[in-house]
């Protein structure tokens, strides 16, 4: 399988494009459906994308007992 190495940035603004497209309604039924389909794909990679990034902040806040502590993020300043 290959690797998709497009960032959820730039999956985000397509995503958004297209929707904005459909929207509009000046596109063939064909097109409109291929502009579904092709949202369908990158809403499906955005999600994978944010559980990824979940699962990894997840990881970094594990206590060193292996338990998890929820808390708010804090920015140091």
């Amino acid at each position: 399988m290959k690797e998709n190495k497009t960032t959820f940035e730039i999956s985000l603004k397509r995503l958004e494009e297209i929707v904005s497209s459909l929207e509009k309604g000046n596109v063939s039924l064909e097109d409109a459906i291929s502009l579904f389909e092709e949202g369908i794909k990158t809403a499906k990679t955005c999600r994978e994308k944010l559980n990824t990034a979940e699962k990894r902040i997840k990881e970094l806040i594990k206590n060193s007992d292996g338990t998890f502590s929820l808390s708010d993020f804090q920015f140091d300043k």
